[in-house]
């Protein structure tokens, strides 16, 4: 009863997390808030979401393997949503107008 009610906890955290993810990359302005919203929130939903089916199977193996998943997405998620981040802005795409500061940007004068 214990693991069914934290599986069941872990499936309705992790789809709140997607859900947030998903209306974060219809509703923010820019390619990269939108990309904000998909590294953290959709890395997390996934990781629970993971999770719950690893913790659901009942087997040990499936639910170690379903934690180094897991890690996997902590680890490279963030890392490769920056990377990705950093090219667009070399290439030129361009950040919303209500953005404050550009902390990339070249012509900025030395502080």
């Amino acid at each position: 009863m214990i693991i069914t009610v934290l599986t069941a906890a872990l499936l309705l955290c992790g789809s709140a997390f997607a859900l947030v993810a998903s209306i974060g990359l219809l509703r923010l302005p820019d390619l990269f808030t939108r990309m904000h919203a998909a590294s953290k929130a959709g890395t997390v939903g996934s990781g629970l979401l993971l999770l719950a089916a690893g913790l659901h199977a009942g087997d040990l193996a499936i639910l170690f393997r379903a934690l180094a998943g897991f890690l996997f997405f902590i680890l490279t998620a963030p890392i490769s949503a920056h990377l990705l981040a950093k090219t667009a802005h070399q290439v030129g795409y361009r950040l919303h107008p209500s953005t404050i500061i550009d902390e990339l940007r070249r012509d900025r004068p030395l502080e």
